[in-house]
């Protein structure tokens, strides 16, 4: 069959030499991803044939053969797994150039070290390319399940690959790696030898589901060895040797599996090539029985926040594969966590729509959360450091649970922190906020916005940094909305500084304070009235402010309003929000809001001239203060321009 050459897109070829030269620091990984790509392909097929009547495909013996050759010095990786059609091929094989190959290049050379950069490799899941470090061609062999045609697919790592129609090709796939010469220098070792490859295996994938057989060498190898030796050739043929125990991790107990076999599992699953931060064993018995071994991760993906991300945990009837990414077994904003769910009473044509109903699916859902988060917050405690790194790269995907599951929601806010104006560099958690709660503070305090540094310097924080009143700082695109449902914590309310009425001191404070603004509301009293009316289009309401102390005036939402971001971010979505009036608040103390009084009773019935113009300017620098967008920026400027000409 006639065989077509295509280049590697410039990003690729890139990408393949820095992985083939520069990357990796221990090359035997690649005969555990050729394995773990194996593996997949068994199970898939397994799942496909439970599926599917007419496929014809034998699973009598599903396995994994490794063969070597050490006059030709090749290796190959065979399975009679599920195969990939010729678009497969292109697709999945063909190419690792996509949208995202240019920010991984540029992640990658900015990576501090080999652990980050191989991080990085198993986000971006190239773990088949990883045979270009130990060989000089790499081609692929494969046929689909149900199909008469294979494909080869071949390549040397530099320039070009090429992809052709073969007639006759076995079920599954074969991929034959024209090894590399032995470099003990550059630890490239003889993956040639029986010894090796017994070793790699038993390390990396002794915990696979499916044998891992290793054919005898060739007949040249044994014919060369035997006359080194001396010794009379046996003719006797050799059966495979079945490198691997097979036995589920997760159905050992904990005293039989090292911490390595956990991490090789959690690596085999998750196509991560870090291990995980850590690992969380349970087991139940009973009415309903099961086992868990779940992983949270060192480190987020870079697609946690995409729309195709991939989710859920890998699940198994009586330890056989049933199916991969059950999202019904973890709500989404656990979608991080990897591992393995083995049931004893589950259906093995169970299918996804039937999970979404099923009682002790919901069970297990229910269990399995619960359990990462009592995990996470025994991590609080036992060891901050490593919670620090849980909450740096998941507490933003966590906190997504607060608008979703009302049961878990005391939990995931105990295990919460937030950053705050008590310490610009450690965040806080709300168990500890409460702690350093001042005596009368009756809530817990915060603000959201786009940064720390905008939400600082926010007019809405002058009486709260006068008083020395702790205020959270959520800047999290979430935090807008989880908030809105003004959760509690330890019977504390959580209140934001820009909404309703500020009441801060001691009661003695507060009754001294509710004196002196009843006189500054009588003072006030016609101003305020006559810049409600005047400004009515835009604010539902002008009152003197009690959070004020260096600027002028602030906008603020009422008690139980949306806020504008809020607002916004319904609209981004395509969901129509009625737009909300809000308060402009003044400052009495500020001179400019004590001249404009001043000015307002002097004139009386001719108030409006000239002071129309600066009530308006001055609730448009309070929206500007806030970080608001003017309604007519245009008049704004217009109006700012002409007050500063009169300066002159």
């Amino acid at each position: 069959m006639p065989s077509e050459t295509f280049e590697f897109q410039v990003e690729a070829r890139q990408l393949l030499q820095m992985m083939i030269h520069s990357i990796y620091s221990n090359k035997d990984v690649f005969l555990r991803e050729l394995v773990s790509n194996a593996s997949d392909a068994l199970d898939k097929l397994r799942l496909e044939a439970l599926r599917d009547d007419s496929l014809g495909a034998d699973v009598s013996d599903l396995h994994i053969d490794i063969e070597t050759d050490k006059q030709a010095r090749t290796l190959t990786v065979r399975d009679n797994g599920i195969g990939m059609s010729h678009d497969e091929v292109v697709q999945l094989i063909g190419t690792i150039a996509n949208s995202g190959t240019a920010k991984f290049l540029r992640e990658l050379k900015e990576a501090e070290d080999s652990a980050a950069a191989e991080g990085l490799i198993g986000q971006f899941g190239v773990g088949f390319y990883s045979s270009f470090m130990v060989a000089d061609e790499v081609t692929l062999l494969t046929r689909r399940a149900g199909e008469s045609q294979g494909t080869r697919w071949t390549s040397t790592g530099e320039g070009t690959y090429t992809i052709e129609t073969v007639d006759s090709a076995p079920q599954g796939t074969s991929v034959t790696l024209r090894l590399k010469p032995e470099d003990a220098d550059d630890r490239l070792y003889d993956y040639t030898s029986a010894w090796k490859i017994r070793e790699i295996v038993k390390r990396y994938s002794d915990f696979i589901t499916w044998p891992v057989r290793m054919a005898p060498e060739t007949a040249a190898a044994d014919a060369a060895a035997t006359a080194d030796s001396g010794a009379a050739a046996d003719d006797a043929p050799r059966e495979p040797e079945t490198l691997n125990s097979m036995k589920a991790l997760w159905a050992r107990s904990r005293d039989e599996v090292t911490d390595d076999e956990y991490h090789e599992l959690y690596k085999h699953i998750s196509h991560d090539w870090i291990a995980p931060l850590e690992t969380i064993r349970l087991q139940a018995e009973g009415t309903f029985e099961y086992q868990a071994l779940l992983f949270i991760p060192s480190h987020a993906p870079q697609d946690l926040f995409m729309q195709g991300y991939k989710r859920g945990i890998q699940l198994y009837v009586k330890r056989v594969f049933i199916m991969d990414d059950c999202e019904a077994l973890m709500p989404p904003y656990l979608r991080f966590v990897k591992g393995v769910v083995d049931a004893q009473d589950l259906s093995l044509n169970v299918s996804r729509e039937i999970l979404q109903q099923d009682r002790q699916i919901q069970l297990m859902h229910r269990r399995l959360a619960k359990k990462v988060l009592s995990t996470v917050k025994d991590m609080m405690s036992a060891d901050p450091e490593r919670y620090a790194t849980f909450w740096r790269e998941f507490g933003r995907v966590l906190k997504e649970g607060l608008l979703s599951d009302f049961e878990n929601r005391d939990a995931i806010l105990g295990v919460a922190s937030f950053a705050t104006t008590h310490d610009k560099d450690e965040p806080t958690t709300l168990r500890q906020y409460v702690e350093r709660m001042k005596d009368g503070q009756e809530h817990i305090y915060y603000l959201t916005g786009e940064s720390r540094q905008a939400i600082e310097n926010s007019p809405h924080m002058e009486a709260f940094r006068a008083k020395g009143v702790e205020v959270l700082l959520l800047t999290d695109p979430v935090d807008e909305v989880w908030v809105e449902a003004e959760p509690e914590f330890d019977g504390k309310k959580l209140r934001s500084v820009a909404k309703g009425e500020v009441d801060l001191g001691t009661e003695e404070e507060k009754k001294e304070a509710a004196t002196e603004r009843e006189n500054r509301q009588q003072e006030y009293a016609d101003l305020l009235a006559w810049m409600t009316d005047r400004l009515s289009e835009t604010v539902k309401e002008v009152r003197l402010s009690s959070r004020l102390t260096v600027s002028p005036a602030c906008i603020v939402s009422d008690t139980h309003d949306v806020t504008p971001a809020l607002e916004n971010m319904y609209r981004a979505m395509g969901q129509p929000v009625p737009h909300v009036k809000r308060i402009l608040e003044l400052n009495p103390e500020h001179p400019l809001v004590s001249g404009l009084n001043a000015a307002h009773a002097e004139r009386g019935e001719d108030a409006a001239i000239g002071l129309e113009e600066t009530a308006e300017l001055l609730h448009d620098l309070a929206l500007l203060a806030e970080g608001g967008e003017l309604g007519d920026p245009s008049r704004f400027v217009r109006l700012m321009a002409d007050r500063l000409e009169r300066t002159l």
